[in-house]
Formats: structure tokens, C-alpha cells, sequence
């Protein structure tokens, strides 16, 4: 065969031909095109591709990278458990500052911002200490009083024939009184050391939430627009207008339950003065304390007026008892609904099992802010939630 390689006229171009001795055409297929001088073979990398050292793939990276993960998220968890008292303290002011928000706005109509919040602090502080100056004086009266009248209730108790002497052969008080006292008096001034410790623990928290209450009011304007900025930009004005009805709900939370706790105060002031029942300045004061816990907190007072109304006689606490079945069957159907109800549209239902769970994780704190939070969880629910799931 020639040596050289010639096209035949009108065939594919990508055709060769070769002549033969007798000078016919011979064709050979097509040829092998030469690769590109910058194309490397398929088997090996550009050189100016980076390779990363160790392969995505390989067990040995997912291994690394997984256990990372688990040891930042156990590491997160330690410190949330760690810092758990003082994020529910933040949470409380900040949940405080919510309330009272509408306050300050309200006062801001003819005044600057730091005066009403001033004034709302003020009138806060006022009504804690105006508690606290109510309370420590009957207190130390009765304290007073239960010392001197204490040997002549040790005398009832071997008094087979009185009350506390028959609650002496049932209970055995006695034999607590002294176990309670043996040992050199340990177990009486270890209770006090740990009371003590608890009143300043207390004192300590409250004066914590006060101040962070009042940080939190003072900048809540820049405080809900950092909270804004956090939702993308096309989202925003939807997550404004949902925050903002969620702040409101709070805000008539905290406040109408301020003003249900006031009429519970008042109205548990008037009864017992006109029955005669001691301390009525201090048991209602209390009994506005605990109706702001929802739910529990009204029965609990109930059940405290009514054991102290004992001591006038026990018609006076069977009428002080009825007297509070009453109001708590007026707080939960007429009250409530008209005060609070409107601002928070939560059903009955949704409100006992929020305030189980709240108390059940929280305590009290979990206890009073269950309900402005399932009210939050009922709207996100209703104007988010729900509307996409229907559109699938």
C-alpha cells in the first residue's frame, strides 16, 4: 500500500482514504483526532486545580466533621444549663418590659421616653415596697405574739381533751417539736441559715429583674428593631406586623392581669374588714400577689384567707371560703374574658394545659408568662402555619 494518504473526492471529509497498488481508494474509518494540546487526559487533574488533602467522602472526614458537631452542640447545651437562672431572669424582664411597654408609649404622648419610663419604674418600685412596708410589720406582731403565747401552747398540747392536744396524739408534734430541736439546736439554726439564704437569694433576683426591667424598657425601641433585622428583607414587613401584635398581646396581658389582681386585692380588703379578720391589709396584698399567677394562684390565696379566717370563728371561714368559690366563678366568666379575653383570645383549654406545662418547666415564672406565650404560638400558627399547609 502507498505510504500516502489522499481524500477521495465527495466522500465524508472525516473519511480516510488510502490507494492500494491498483490505485483504487481503500477506506479506513475515521482517524484518531490528536487531543487538544490544553486538554489533559481524563485519568489525571489540571495541575492548577487545588485537591484538598483529605477526601470529602473518605469515613475517616465524616467521622471528624460529625463529632465536631456533636461536641459544639453538647457544649451549647452545657452552657444553656449552666446560665439557666440567669437567661430566666433575663427572660422575666424582658417579659416585664413587654407588659409595661404600652404604659410608656401611652405616657410618651406628652412626655420623653426616659421620663415615662421613670414614672412607671417609680410607681412599680412604689407598690413592691408599699408591699413589702404592709407585710414586715404584722409579721414581726405575730411572730411577736406566737412567742408569748408559746408556753401556753405547749401546755394545750398534753391537753388530751383540746385541739391541739388531740392534733398532739394524731400527728405527733411534739416528738417533731423536739427532733426539730435536738442535736443542740442544729436543725432549727440550719433552717434559718437556709432561710436567710433564701431571702437573699430572693432579694437578689428581684433587684436583678428591676434592673434589667429597666435597661429593657428604656431601649425597647432598638431592642425590637435588632429583632426585626434578624428576618430577610423580603419577609420583614410580614414579621413586623406579626411581632407587633405579639407584643400588644403581651403587653394586655401583663396589664389586665395587673388590673384583675387589683380588684381581687380590693375586694378581698373590704371582706375582711367587715368580718373582722385580722391583718386585711396584708392578706390582700398577698392575695393580689398570687391571683397574678393564672389559674392556681386565686385558689391558693383563697385556700390561705381562709385558713386565717379560722382563727374569728369557723362560720366566718366557712363564709370567707364560699366568698372566694364565688369570686374565682366571677374572675374566670366575667372578669377575665372582659379584661383580658379580647386582647388574648386563647381558649379556656389551651390556657390550663400552657399554664401546667409553664409551671411544670419554669415553675412560677413559667406559670405567668404560659399564656402571652401560647397566645404568641396560637397567632404565629394561624397567620403562618396554617395558610401555607392549606395552599399544599
Amino acid at each position: 500500500m502507498a505510504d500516502n494518504a489522499d481524500r477521495v473526492p465527495g466522500s465524508d471529509a472525516d473519511t480516510m482514504t488510502m490507494a492500494d497498488d491498483d490505485g483504487r481508494a481503500v477506506g479506513v474509518g475515521r482517524p484518531v483526532r490528536p487531543a487538544p494540546a490544553d486538554r489533559e487526559p481524563a485519568d489525571r487533574a489540571p495541575a492548577d486545580r487545588p485537591r484538598h488533602p483529605v477526601s470529602r467522602r473518605s469515613p475517616f472526614y465524616v467521622g471528624l466533621v460529625g463529632a465536631i458537631g456533636v461536641a459544639t452542640a453538647y457544649g451549647l447545651v452545657q452552657v444553656l444549663v449552666a446560665a439557666r437562672q440567669v437567661l430566666v431572669l433575663v427572660g422575666l424582664a424582658l417579659f416585664l418590659a413587654i407588659g409595661l411597654d404600652p404604659a410608656v408609649r401611652w405616657l410618651c404622648r406628652w412626655m420623653p421616653r426616659w421620663t415615662a419610663v421613670t414614672i412607671v419604674v417609680v410607681a412599680t418600685v412604689g407598690i413592691v415596697v408599699g408591699f413589702l412596708a404592709a407585710a414586715i410589720p404584722p409579721l414581726v406582731n405575730q411572730a411577736s405574739a406566737f412567742a408569748g403565747q408559746l408556753p401556753h401552747y405547749l401546755n394545750q398540747l398534753q391537753d388530751h381533751s383540746s385541739t391541739i392536744g388531740r392534733l398532739n396524739d394524731r400527728y405527733h408534734l411534739q416528738q417533731r417539736l423536739a427532733t426539730a430541736v435536738s442535736g443542740n439546736g442544729e436543725g432549727i439554726f440550719g433552717d434559718l441559715i437556709g432561710a436567710g439564704r433564701l431571702v437573699l437569694g430572693a432579694t437578689a433576683q428581684t433587684l436583678t429583674v428591676l434592673v434589667l426591667t429597666v435597661y429593657f424598657l428604656a431601649d425597647f425601641p432598638r431592642i425590637r428593631q435588632l429583632i426585626y433585622r434578624l428576618v430577610p428583607r423580603s419577609r420583614r414587613p410580614r414579621a413586623v406586623m406579626l411581632g407587633d401584635e405579639m407584643f400588644a398581646k403581651v403587653g394586655g396581658f401583663v396589664l389586665g392581669n395587673l388590673l384583675t389582681s387589683g380588684i381581687a386585692g380590693i375586694g378581698t380588703f373590704v371582706w375582711l374588714m367587715v368580718w373582722h379578720i385580722p391583718y386585711p391589709l396584708l392578706l390582700s396584698l398577698l392575695v393580689a400577689l398570687l391571683d397574678l399567677i393564672p389559674v392556681v394562684g386565686s385558689t391558693l390565696a383563697g385556700a390561705i384567707v381562709t385558713l386565717v379566717a379560722l382563727t374569728v370563728s369557723l362560720p366566718v371561714a366557712v363564709a370567707t371560703l364560699v366568698f372566694y368559690v364565688l369570686y374565682r366563678l366571677a374572675e374566670d366568666y366575667l372578669i377575665v374574658p372582659r379584661v383580658i379575653g379580647r386582647v388574648i383570645e386563647v381558649p379556656a383549654t389551651v390556657t390550663l394545659v400552657a399554664v401546667l406545662i409553664g409551671g411544670a418547666i419554669l415553675g412560677i415564672v413559667g406559670a405567668l408568662v404560659a399564656i402571652p406565650v401560647a397566645a404568641a404560638v396560637r397567632l404565629l400558627l394561624i397567620e403562618s402555619v396554617f395558610p401555607r399547609l392549606d395552599r399544599r
